[in-house]
């Protein structure tokens, strides 16, 4: 049997921060779970500059509790690293936490859509029955 609270997948989530200067962002993450070990990667607009900021995700879960860094890669105009602690829920679809780096702090919240996989065939199939137009 599989763990629900397995991070691996497509995250959507937002952060926000205590220092009211610092404007609140939303991000996409994409997480792998191996033997308690989360990487991955994180893009989030850069709501100063035009463009994406790009960081790499490395962590660890167990059980309900996820900690990860996460490193800004350099690519746009950040390259320091944020701490994040959070609870992943019981069914896996999301968590929520703190984050922190030298001054600074807020919370952050993700939120994934599990999929069933019978639901999905179903839909699959019903789209291949219908009559294609040219």
């Amino acid at each position: 049997m599989t763990d629900p609270r397995d991070v691996t997948g497509v995250w959507y989530g937002r952060w926000t921060a205590t220092d009211r200067r610092i404007m609140p962002n939303s991000f996409i993450a994409t997480l792998q779970e191996s033997a308690s070990l989360v990487s991955g990667t994180i893009t989030e607009p850069d709501r100063q500059q035009a463009g994406l900021l790009r960081a790499i995700v490395d962590g660890t879960r167990n059980g309900g509790q996820i900690e990860f860094t996460k490193t800004y890669d350099g690519s746009g105009r950040l390259a320091h690293s944020v701490e994040y602690s959070g609870t992943v829920n019981a069914p896996g679809t999301e968590i929520a936490g703190l984050w922190r780096l030298a001054g600074y702090s807020g919370r952050f919240s993700m939120t994934r859509k599990q999929f069933d996989a019978d639901a999905l065939m179903d839909d699959a199939s019903a789209k291949l029955d219908e009559p294609v137009t040219v």
